[in-house]
């Protein structure tokens, strides 16, 4: 096992490994604690196993299935969870496990910050995304019909634990669309990344190069959050592709995979700092050519402009009526960009747009 601790006022350790789920008692607490465990329905297998293991060392489990993917993160389905709680009995003591890809780890952690003013959570993420990005930091949320995760809170894991084994069942295409935030921490942090996903093994889940992928990625954010875990500054290097994606789910109603909304989004913004003269030809090329051989989108559809713009408005990173972004200057160093013109931000989009003559890649239902 490889252990990252996250530091800062709550640190705790993100454990990278293989079959090493037989060790999640322990970090749920002593014997006795109640455990809500928090699955989409494709886990069930998973987490009768995980249930049966943590009743084993003595722990009072309830299960409680949600919707797969963003449809996951609703107040409808927070509320569903804290009258389980309620029912249940659970007490600040008590402990919630968020099982499963991004939007779980999102919601268990929104259920837990909010449960009784906040209860442990552990994150079990089964998805690259889910353990380069959404499990580890802290944040946790649900969307509204207004844009995606505007309703959330700032609540730090006990511990988050990334068992490679679990990518084996991943489909091909989750799996490429999650390296999409590990390309972006090697955009802002760590430029080795960048070669490395050029290597076959990045997306072979069991390959050597996939966990050294991984551990790198939460290295970069676990270097960020434990310096600013609420956003203040720093941490919003995070954000790198992710104004313009979020919009991008929003207005396609999040029929697109988050990696290749961001991934598109990384694009955009270097195209944004190419026009604003903080960045060059050479580093948008560099995105073009690390996205595409990964077989990530690079582009979107040319008629969605006054949409995406309202949307970006709307994002938690804007204010007021300034629009701010994360750009490059180069590989490794980014800078914000704060209240752009109009016009570059349209040139940008410009950039990145296709007529409709081949469709955008969706989410498959």
């Amino acid at each position: 096992m490889t252990q990252i601790t996250v530091a800062g006022a709550q640190p705790y350790d993100v454990v990278v490994g293989e079959d090493i789920l037989g060790g999640l008692s322990a970090q749920v607490g002593p014997p006795g604690t109640s455990v809500l465990l928090v699955h989409p329905a494709v886990l069930a297998a998973t987490a009768a196993t995980v249930a049966d293991d943590l009743r084993t060392a003595g722990h009072r489990v309830v299960c409680t299935q949600v919707p797969d993917a963003e449809d996951a993160k609703t107040v409808e389905v927070a509320a569903s969870c804290w009258a389980l709680l309620s029912q249940s009995g659970f007490t600040r003591s008590d402990t919630v496990v968020g099982l499963g890809g991004g939007a779980t780890t999102d919601l268990a952690g929104f259920v837990a910050a909010t449960w009784l003013r906040g209860v442990r959570v552990v994150q079990v993420p089964t998805t690259l995304l889910g353990m380069v990005d959404a499990a580890v930091g802290g944040k946790t949320g649900v969307n509204i019909a207004a844009g995606k995760n505007l309703v959330g809170a700032f609540h730090p894991p006990a511990g988050v634990w990334c068992d490679m084994t679990l990518l084996a069942t991943l489909p091909q295409a989750d799996l490429v669309a999650g390296l999409a935030e590990v390309v972006k921490c090697g955009f802002i942090a760590d430029p080795v990344v960048l070669d490395l996903v050029t290597d076959p093994g990045a997306t072979d889940p069991s390959s050597p190069v996939l966990r050294e992928l991984v551990e790198r990625a939460v290295r970069v954010k676990a270097g960020v959050v434990g310096q600013d875990l609420r956003e203040a500054y720093l941490r919003e290097v995070l954000n790198y592709g992710h104004t313009f994606g979020h919009a991008v789910e929003q207005v396609e109603d999040y029929r697109w995979r988050h990696g290749e909304a961001v991934s598109v989004g990384m694009v955009y913004v270097a195209e944004l700092a190419r026009l604003a003269g903080v960045g060059d030809d050479a580093l948008v090329e560099r995105h073009r050519q690390v996205l595409t051989g990964l077989g990530l989108p690079t582009a979107y559809c040319a008629d969605r402009w006054d949409d995406l713009l309202a949307a970006m408005r709307r994002d938690k990173k804007a204010r007021g009526a300034l629009l701010r972004f994360v750009v490059l200057e180069a590989v490794g160093r980014p800078v914000r960009l704060e209240g752009p013109d109009p016009a570059v931000l349209a040139a940008a989009y410009a950039a990145v747009a296709y007529d409709g003559s081949r469709p955008p890649r969706e989410r498959e239902r």
